[in-house]
């Protein structure tokens, strides 16, 4: 369906034309996320940033979620696998992609402050949505920073998922393929995002950073200069 995720990106800035130049901040799931939500930043003209969430695998397959947390710990669950979920083992398992997490969000900001999302519209991000529990994390996550809106957009996903995800949140997607195996399916070009990479997108984006609160931004009209 898509060349990869920058096509993706373009195609799903399409469907949120209505947040361009407005009160809103892209929020990209990494690392899959950032190219999507590079290129719906810069077709927007909206900040870019990225909300730390981790997937959190069985015990018998660490690629089939039964949650997801944020950098706190918390998160989304899937309620009938954490009945037969050892539950010693997971908290071993949420203790390890705490670090992790925290590791990502670390190496990815440098040290910056995040933007503040609070009061604000906050577009959620990634390359596709599979169970859907990674992007309630996140959905959560900004909850608690105290987004005035969320958006949930994704170029694809299950029909099933994008019902359950309405209950969170405006949920925007492109795609809702019947035969839904794995994201990459639906990508021709789809590489590892590696960390290097995400750094390098958000070091591009002259949004992403905000002015230190004791500057003062001053515009000046250069056309009435005389120069």
């Amino acid at each position: 369906m898509f060349k990869d995720r920058s096509e993706a990106g373009q195609k799903l800035a399409k469907i949120l034309e209505e947040f361009k130049n407005s009160n809103a901040i892209v929020l990209a799931l990494p690392r899959g996320g950032i190219v999507i939500g590079e290129e719906i930043a810069e077709e927007l003209n909206l900040p870019l940033d990225i909300i730390a969430v981790r997937k959190i695998g069985s015990q018998e397959s660490e690629e089939y979620a039964i949650g997801a947390i944020d950098i706190d710990g918390e998160g989304a669950w899937n309620e009938d696998e954490l009945k037969t979920t050892d539950k010693e083992w997971l908290k071993h398992k949420i203790d390890k992609e705490k670090i992790e997490t925290k590791r990502r969000y670390e190496t990815y900001r440098q040290n910056k402050p995040p933007l503040n999302i609070s009061g604000k519209t906050a577009i959620l991000v990634d390359d596709g949505i599979a169970t859907g529990l990674t992007m309630k994390a996140a959905a959560k996550y900004a909850q608690k920073l105290n987004a005035g809106k969320i958006i949930i957009a994704a170029p694809l996903a299950p029909k099933e998922t994008i019902e359950d995800l309405k209950k969170e949140a405006d949920t925007r997607i492109l795609e809702t393929p019947p035969y839904f195996f794995s994201i990459n399916q639906f990508y021709e070009n789809f590489p590892q995002i590696e960390d290097k990479k995400v750094v390098e997108i958000l070091n591009s984006q002259s949004r992403y950073f905000p002015a230190p609160s004791n500057y003062v931004q001053v515009h000046i009209d250069i056309d009435h200069l005389g120069l």
